[in-house]
């Protein structure tokens, strides 16, 4: 609680302000692109977090606190595994595509865009069958109104993967709202939609139909962006002979796969041992928190995904300076907007936590220990794309395995004590390791001074 003794909200909301204008400013042509990628980009994701918010206002009202509880839990094992399953295809697509094109290896192209979509759908339901069959051997162990939403869940995946692979697909085409309007705001009103169709019926809306509905939405929203992805592929790049490199295609994608493993479960750890140690309600409570304070994450998940490709593309014709001016640019654009995010969510949070419920507002001081590491965390930017696009996916991914393990550790010396604060407090000590540990790595790398407070100077990218 500390950081509300710094100096007044208001100066420094002036001072945020001030530096925002001067960001709107300036900038090459390059920036000027990024940045209208990346607000159509945290547009759309601002409005799937108004979506998922109302799903989750409205479920936590309607459904007891011990099935939301449960839904939560079963939803977050889909998110995490989900984003895991497609062996880190969609993000290395963002590599993969431009390098292709820069050096008009157009046959390989048109093999990696069939080719890596068939990868990851054989993957993804192999590995569904086995999880199926995990939740039936475990069954019995864990609670019972957990495993039909479950297995509900091994049936999402398939799904959910190929529609994050055919996101990567769609943004290193610069195609934003292809890649991101299915899965973001076509699948979230899916969901409200026959939530709310569910209960004006008169059903009993418990962890599993909301899962069943969740499903549906995702299987819809999976089928529709592929129909309309394949035909703007086929207007967009010429017909011809496929070349297949899938050995090469698992050379790039395993390690940034580890990178996203790890930083997917950096994200889900509190949530997940809090459920081990905790009552379903107080779980729910807890991702209430983090659910309103995602708007920041969601910055730095714009800049992201509207820069790893261009990282790819500027490294591959040998452009340094125009990569780390374009570096400079993503770092500030990650960490202004993210600091003037989360200062305007802690003076709301009150209010918007009792959208939920009034319970849910014992969760507010929960907030303050969460928004420290995510603002630490977006004072560098997304270098961890920087990394991963120019070739150091290996040491990228070992940092986030040290953050994943001191994330492990710290839940459960804090959780079992401290409940939801001492989740909150773990993840955020983490990110704070996390990005001390990128920040050295891309010092002694690529000799770049990667904090919204420096200029990055180039050596040797």
């Amino acid at each position: 609680m500390a950081v509300m003794d710094t100096p007044p909200a208001t100066a420094l909301s002036a001072g945020v302000t001030a530096r925002l204008k001067s960001l709107l400013a300036g900038g090459s042509d390059e920036a000027a692109v990024t940045r209208r990628l990346a607000s159509t980009i945290f547009i759309i994701r601002v409005l799937s977090a108004g979506l998922a918010y109302l799903l989750l206002i409205l479920l936590a009202r309607w459904m007891s606190g011990s099935d939301y509880g449960i839904y939560v839990y079963a939803w977050t094992w889909v998110l995490l595994l989900g984003s895991m399953m497609d062996f880190g295809l969609s993000s290395s697509a963002q590599k993969i595509i431009p390098e292709y094109r820069a050096r008009g290896e157009h046959a390989l192209l048109r093999g990696f865009l069939s080719g890596g979509r068939w990868m990851t759908l054989a993957a993804s339901v192999g590995v569904s069958l086995l999880l199926a069959g995990l939740v039936k051997l475990i069954a019995p162990w864990i609670e019972a109104g957990a495993v039909v939403p479950l297995y509900i869940g091994c049936l999402t995946l398939p799904a959910f993967v190929i529609a994050n692979t055919q996101d990567g697909i769609a943004r290193a085409h610069d195609w934003m709202r292809l890649g991101l309007m299915p899965q973001f705001i076509v699948r979230q009103a899916l969901i409200i939609a026959l939530t709310m169709g569910a209960f004006a019926l008169g059903l009993h809306l418990d962890a599993t139909t909301a899962m069943l509905a969740s499903a549906t939405a995702v299987w819809i929203a999976m089928i529709g962006q592929m129909i309309a992805l394949n035909r703007r592929l086929a207007g967009h790049i010429a017909p011809g002979p496929k070349a297949y490199d899938a050995r090469g295609w698992l050379g790039i994608s395993l390690p940034i796969m580890l990178v996203e493993g790890f930083y997917l479960l950096l994200s889900y750890t509190d949530v997940l041992v809090l459920q081990q140690f905790r009552s379903s309600e107080e779980v729910g409570v807890y991702f209430a928190v983090v659910k309103t304070l995602s708007l920041v994450s969601f910055i730095h998940y714009a800049m992201s995904a509207s820069t790893a490709h261009r990282f790819a593309e500027y490294h591959a014709l040998g452009d340094e300076e125009r990569l780390s001016a374009y570096v400079r640019h993503a770092i500030n654009w990650t960490f202004w907007p993210s600091l003037a995010a989360t200062i305007a969510l802690l003076a709301l949070g009150k209010p918007l936590l009792w959208l939920f419920g009034a319970r849910f507002v014992a969760g507010y001081d929960i907030m303050f220990m969460a928004a420290i590491g995510l603002v630490v965390r977006a004072a560098i930017g997304p270098v961890e794309r920087l990394l991963n696009m120019l070739g150091h996916q290996h040491i990228c991914a070992l940092a986030y395995a040290l953050a994943f393990v001191m994330n492990v550790a710290l839940c459960l010396a804090l959780v079992p004590r401290f409940g939801g604060h001492g989740a909150a407090a773990a993840t955020s000590l983490s990110l704070v390791f996390e990005t001390v540990l990128l920040f050295w790595i891309v010092r002694r790398r690529l000799g770049l001074h990667v904090l919204a407070f420096g200029k990055a100077a180039p050596r040797g990218l």
